[in-house]
């Protein structure tokens, strides 16, 4: 694989419903790529129903040295008029996915919890929902799938794998990962 996520740290962890996604991703490449990597910020709020998805943003970045790069991505809050009135509240997701050559290599999931800023509206919720007494809160503990894909014609793929494949696992949050000058920096 030429591209591996190593954190992704929102910096408005909670924020208010209507407030932009601000986060910054730091992955790093193997080798330098030839073209650029696409990511898209995608708000689920039915898990039922992907009709309902909006994709928030998206940016190119690139060209990609070899070497732990970065980049500070603000994706805009989804439209409150396009999701349903009882999935609102509670649990929705939040899918940030790489892609290089129009294929995807790696999707990291988030859960967002949404709720009201106060107790007594926590408890009592309104019969209209007050989108500007909403905050979220988006869970530090991501689900990463990796996707094999085919990269550069110059960069080997791994044999055993077919292409297309795709694995799960947790990627490590900020706290996870150390510096690797300290001594007792984690693998």
């Amino acid at each position: 694989m030429s591209v591996t996520i190593r954190n992704v740290e929102f910096m408005n962890n909670p924020a208010k419903f209507s407030d932009p996604y601000r986060f910054k991703v730091t992955f790093e490449c193997i080798a330098p790529l030839e073209d650029d990597l696409e990511w898209k910020l995608i708000f689920v709020a039915s898990p039922g129903n992907e009709e309902l998805d909006q994709e928030l943003d998206d940016c190119l970045v690139g060209p990609v040295p070899q070497g732990i790069n970065s980049f500070e991505f603000e994706g805009q809050p989804p439209d409150p008029s396009r999701i349903p009135t009882e999935d609102v509240l509670g649990v929705s997701a939040l899918i940030l996915t790489g892609s290089y050559k129009d294929q995807e290599f790696v999707r990291v999931g988030y859960y967002q919890n949404t709720e009201y800023d106060n107790e007594e509206m926590k408890e009592n919720p309104p019969p209209q929902i007050m989108f500007d007494r909403l905050i979220r809160e988006i869970n530090k503990k991501p689900r990463v799938t990796r996707f094999h894909i085919k990269w550069d014609t110059n960069q080997q793929q791994p044999a055993q794998t077919a292409l297309g494949a795709a694995n799960s696992a947790p990627v490590p949050s900020a706290d996870d990962i150390m510096d690797e000058d300290e001594p007792n920096a984690k693998s």
